[in-house]
């Protein structure tokens, strides 16, 4: 079964040979490979030639990525919402892995907001402001998405996050005026030019996850257990509706001890993965400081549990080099 495959049987909630696993970025490739992606700010406004020899160095990276870490899909994260780096990604690795690519900003989102005091006087006394502009964020949505789509992307992940460790950033009832028929919107969208909708936020988004059903949705990502989001109650309630990604909580890959981790993990894998509808994955990114020997623990107990279901010991090697 090829990573692509995998993918989709997993979102279309059927059990693969094995739960699938990717992650959104991957920020450790100089600990890993002895390579550095190129500096995020250094594709504003570079000549044609320098970019795509930057390409060529991202696309290097990716290939060890996935040769290493068996990932089954990717989302292209460098360049940025760049249709060029997804060319490059569907040449390099065609049909073997679900290429995709990252949307953020499209919602009003925590991350998005300068001005929090204007921001809550608009919500009460000028919501016409805050309508106009999220309007503005999906009409900009679709312009990126139908660039991506039209290079060739099989799934797009739209980031936004909108809510804290306490719950979502503005009410429930104000959600649902402001952002969930926007997002909707822009599922929908994707879903009408045949391309898989990701969505996500960190944070706790319990109190608005029937609004996060409600968009039709592929999967969801992060599933925060940060913030007190339990994968088992989640899936419950997400169950053949909108699949799940996420969830082995980055704090303990920062920190350890081995002994969480593999907890985490394995949390994950025996609530989430029976029955299809999982993707086994952090709850966040692998982020720069993270130590590599804690992913590459994480996926020794993933391979471990994807071959016999049982639990390693605490110091079960790394992924060979």
């Amino acid at each position: 079964m090829t990573g692509k495959e995998r993918m989709l049987k997993t979102l279309a909630f059927e059990e693969p040979d094995r739960p699938p696993h990717f992650e959104v970025m991957f920020e450790l490739e100089y600990e890993a490979f002895g390579l550095r992606f190129p500096d995020r700010h250094a594709w504003q406004n570079c000549p044609a030639a320098a970019k795509q020899r930057m390409i060529a160095t991202c696309l290097e990276i990716y290939a060890r990525i996935v040769a290493r870490y068996q990932w089954d899909a990717l989302a292209v994260f460098w360049p940025w919402s760049d249709p060029d780096g997804v060319v490059a990604a569907k040449k390099l690795f065609g049909e073997s892995i679900l290429i995709g690519s990252i949307v953020g900003g499209t919602t009003w989102s925590i991350e998005g907001i300068k001005d929090w005091l204007q921001f809550a006087g608009d919500l009460v006394e000028r919501p016409e402001i805050i309508r106009e502009q999220a309007e503005h964020k999906t009409q900009t949505a679709l312009a990126v998405f139908d660039r991506l789509i039209d290079a060739g992307a099989d799934f797009i992940h739209i980031v936004n996050d909108v809510a804290f460790n306490g719950g979502p950033f503005i009410a429930p009832a104000q959600f649902r005026e402001f952002v969930t028929p926007y997002l909707a919107r822009q599922v929908q969208y994707l879903k009408d030019r045949r391309v898989i909708p990701f969505v996500h936020s960190d944070g706790n988004i319990m109190p608005i996850l029937d609004d996060y059903l409600s968009l039709g949705a592929a999967c969801f990502q992060s599933v925060d257990p940060m913030a007190g989001m339990d994968i088992a109650e989640v899936k419950r309630r997400c169950r053949g509706r909108m699949a799940l990604m996420g969830n082995v909580q980055c704090s303990l890959l920062q920190d350890g001890p081995r002994e969480a981790i593999r907890k985490s993990a394995l949390y994950c894998l025996e609530n989430a993965a029976p029955g299809g509808g999982y993707i086994f994955s952090t709850s966040n990114t692998i982020f720069p400081g993270m130590p590599l020997a804690n992913y590459e623990y994480m996926l020794s107990v993933y391979r471990d549990f994807c071959a016999h279901g049982a639990q390693p010991a605490a110091n079960a090697g790394a992924v060979p080099r």
